[in-house]
């Protein structure tokens, strides 16, 4: 297969190559070589890149719906708009990339390297992020509706604002956390480490908050109804000015 002059194949040095707009739909590119490659709005749509470099690669507004990434290099890699709704990126090295506005609805990041990655208005709903660094990231105001952080770092990490309806959160890091205003309905934190978290003014109604460290934590003006606390580390001066009701206190108390 050739496309701009340039042979595409398993293994094929196309470092630098320039495809803007290519329609690589299906192209085996298994390891080959696209640093600083411009693939603009190319389209790779079920492309097999499996342990290809794509360091630097320009990847913005391309169509990478079903694509395989499996071990695929894609340090300071430009995907600004890509679409990579549903992709697997489990263990994808990422550091550095700019994800911004990209489309990652339904993606599997379990294990991917974020270091550094910018996330600004990029769509992560339902996405999987378990065991993800994401140490202070910015995902404020982020839709994460239903995503998937069981086991995540989010030390430090900014979510204010953010929509966590419905997620799964088990055993996340969220020490000192910003989750001032956060909507965090129905999610599950058992186990979290919420310790230092700001949690002002978040919506924790039935929250399951079982065995959570919520030492230190900031509750002022939270809201817990029919929320979970059972054997949570809480001190009376967190809950203060919070809003309780039909909540499961650390004791197995009923707040009424």
């Amino acid at each position: 297969m050739e496309v701009n002059g340039y042979k595409i194949r398993p293994g094929a040095d196309l470092a630098g190559a320039d495809l803007p707009k290519a329609n690589l739909i299906r192209a085996d590119l298994t390891g080959a070589k696209l640093q600083d490659a411009n693939l603009y709005i190319a389209n790779l749509a079920f492309a097999n890149l499996t342990d290809a470099i794509l360091i630097r690669a320009k990847l913005s507004s391309a169509n990478l719906a079903g694509v395989i990434l499996k071990g695929a290099n894609l340090t300071h890699a430009n995907l600004f708009g890509a679409n990579l709704r549903g992709v697997d990126l489990a263990g994808v090295i990422l550091k550095g990339a700019n994800l911004t506005r990209a489309n990652l609805t339904e993606a599997n990041l379990t294990g991917a390297n974020l270091t550094d990655v910018n996330l600004a208005g990029v769509i992560l709903k339902s996405v999987n992020l378990t065991d993800v660094n994401l140490t202070e990231a910015d995902l404020s105001g982020q839709d994460l509706a239903g995503v998937i952080l069981k086991g995540a770092n989010l030390t430090r990490a900014n979510l204010t604002g953010a929509n966590l309806t419905g997620a799964k959160m088990q055993g996340t890091n969220l020490a000192k956390a910003n989750l001032t205003d956060a909507n965090l309905e129905g999610a599950n934190l058992y186990g979290a480490n919420l310790e230092g978290a700001n949690l002002e003014r978040a919506n924790m109604d039935s929250t399951a908050l079982g065995d959570a460290n919520l030492t230190r934590a900031n509750l002022q003006h939270a809201t817990f109804h029919r929320s979970n606390l059972t054997n949570a580390k809480v001190t009376d001066p967190n809950l203060r000015g919070a809003w309780l009701r039909i909540t499961t206190m650390p004791d197995g108390s009923i707040h009424d």
